[in-house]
């Protein structure tokens, strides 16, 4: 009998380039994730920092020019913040998105691997049988010539 082949063979392998290509994706997009987690957090220290110093200031006296640039920017670091935490909201469900992509791909290889291992489940079982009947097939030769001996 000739070597088991599986005739899905170069569409399972299609689906694993295309699983690992999903999760190299994912991973790139994570890493988006955590440096702009890591800005934002950034840009908050940034304005707590601000935030203290202003206050500070204003607790020795300070003039109202000074006490309106604080202001501006306190509220231009809100906005900045904001944007930021948009962004990533928006990197946070692409990579939600991809993550459900390679978990659709993990599953489709899957079930052609299930199958390749019935497949050669199957194919191996009628290899022992084919191996069987040609032992039975021999001892049975071998009983008949020995009998008309």
């Amino acid at each position: 009998m000739k070597k088991f082949q599986f005739s899905l063979e170069k569409v399972l392998s299609y689906k694993q380039q295309k699983q690992e290509a999903l999760r190299s994706e994912h991973a790139e997009i994570l890493a988006l994730v955590r440096a702009q987690e890591a800005l934002v957090e950034s840009r908050w220290e940034r304005y707590r920092e601000y935030s203290v110093e202003y206050r500070e200031r204003c607790g020795r006296g300070l003039p109202m020019t000074e006490v309106l640039v604080y202001q501006s920017g306190l509220r231009a670091m809100e906005r900045e913040i904001q944007s930021e935490t948009m962004r990533l909201e928006q990197l946070r469900e692409r990579a939600e998105s991809k993550r459900k992509e390679v978990v659709a791909a993990k599953q489709e290889t899957t079930a052609i691997e299930k199958l390749r291992e019935k497949k050669a489940r199957d194919y191996q079982k009628a290899l022992e049988k084919s191996e069987e009947a040609f032992i039975e097939e021999f001892v049975s030769t071998s009983r008949v010539r020995a009998a008309a001996n």
